[in-house]
Formats: C-alpha cells, structure tokens, sequence
C-alpha cells in the first residue's frame, strides 16, 4: 500500500491494497483480505477492517507477475470523534490475502481508534487489475 495512492471524500480516505502474484504458475484469489491496524511492535489496535459484502465474493485468476486489488477505506478517528474514540497511531497494517494465514505489513501512520467494535476500517472484495 502507498500512502499517496488514497482518495478521500467526506471524512473517508480509500486506498487500494495491491496483491501480485510473484510465482510462475496462474493463482486466484476469492473473497476478502483480511485486514487490521498494528503498533509498531504488532500489536493489533483496535477492530479489524469490516467487510463490505455489497458485491458478492468472485474469483479471480492472476497469471504470473499479474496483480489484483481490494480497496480498503479509512474513516478519520480524528473527524468522526463522535463515538468516544481513544486514538493512538498505528504503524503498520497486517494484511492477510484471502484464506491465508501469513499476512504482510504495510506501512500505516494515521491515527486509528482502539475502542473495541469501533469499525474505522472497511474491506471491499478482491478484484481483478490495479
């Protein structure tokens, strides 16, 4: 993920999560990755992203050196205080693909709130392409 790809709208920032298929053999990929924000020492903040299952889950087939993506959106702790949110500063994000169970970091240095069941994060399905 890189913190400059985001859009944002109305307190809202998404960023597409990018899954590239490095082996020399076709893969797929079907549902949703799992996500979460993590200190610095991995530590988990917080809920982990939500679903959002308004399009059902497909597959998908990255041939070698091909790249799917999900798009994950951010609700900014710091707007939408609303809920009583106790903020800290993630580090990373741990990104689990779909039906995995290693993740990867990705760098994540926006404030995010540790209230458990408060959803700051939402995860949208794989899809194909960039």
């Amino acid at each position: 993920m890189s913190p400059d790809r985001g859009n944002g709208a109305a307190g809202s920032i998404y960023y597409p999560l990018d899954f590239t298929n490095v082996s020399n053999h076709t893969c797929y990929l079907v549902g949703w990755p799992g996500v979460s924000a993590t200190s610095a020492n991995g530590r988990q903040l917080g809920s982990a992203a939500a679903r959002d299952s308004s399009a059902p889950r497909q597959i998908v087939n990255v041939s070698p050196g091909g790249t799917a993506h999900a798009v994950l959106r951010y609700v900014d702790v710091q707007i939408d205080s609303s809920a009583g949110c106790k903020q800290t500063a993630a580090a990373f994000l741990k990104v689990y693909p779909p039906d995995q169970t290693s993740a990867r970091r990705a760098f994540f240095s926006l404030p995010v709130c540790t209230v458990p069941g408060r959803i700051y994060l939402r995860i949208w399905r794989i899809q194909p392409g960039v």
